[in-house]
């Protein structure tokens, strides 16, 4: 797994060893950022962070900042294995958190959010009604979603969605602030 583009393009991100974390592939963030706009300047959230590569791509792209959130012990040596790998350690913030917790009680309105679940846990739609309640997403603000291409968006936030693409084992669907 590596960087893809901007300033630390080709650069190796170390991965969660194990089955525990699945990893969004090189293929998978070449899609979401062909689809995003410039990452310049954004404050970014980066959900069930895993092994951080999304939070860490916006910041190869120029994201001015990057909170991410992960309960695994595992996955968060990693994200600081990758964040200070890149030096990165001025540009973001790592929680120790759930997701859920993180929801209740956020630091601030975000840009861009990326959610990136467990797949087959059904966590896509209550987490996005999490930040949707929140009112984490400043307007204009884009949502990327990584979930199984089984689990559907609620109706609820179908007026919402931007644009969807899948393949075989992943859809990406971004929304758009209510």
């Amino acid at each position: 797994m590596r960087i893809i583009s901007g300033k630390y393009k080709g650069m190796n991100l170390a991965s969660v060893p194990g089955f525990t974390t699945r990893p969004t592939t090189d293929y998978t963030r070449a899609v979401i950022f062909s689809i995003l706009p410039d990452c310049a300047g954004l404050k970014v959230l980066d959900l069930y962070a895993g092994t951080g590569s999304l939070g860490l791509e916006a910041l190869s792209r120029g994201a001015e900042w990057v909170d991410f959130v992960e309960f695994s012990n595992k996955a968060i040596a990693i994200i600081r294995q990758n964040i200070d790998k890149l030096r990165l350690r001025n540009q973001c913030h790592l929680y120790k958190r759930r997701v859920e917790a993180y929801l209740k009680d956020p630091t601030s309105p975000y840009d861009l959010i990326f959610l990136d679940p467990p797949y087959a846990k059904e966590l896509v739609n209550n987490t996005l009604t999490g930040i949707y309640d929140s009112d984490l997403l400043i307007d204009d603000g884009l949502i990327v979603v990584e979930h199984a291409p089984r689990e559907i968006i609620a109706s609820g936030f179908q007026d919402l969605i931007v644009s969807s693409r899948s393949t075989k084992t992943t859809t990406v669907t971004i929304l758009h602030s209510r």
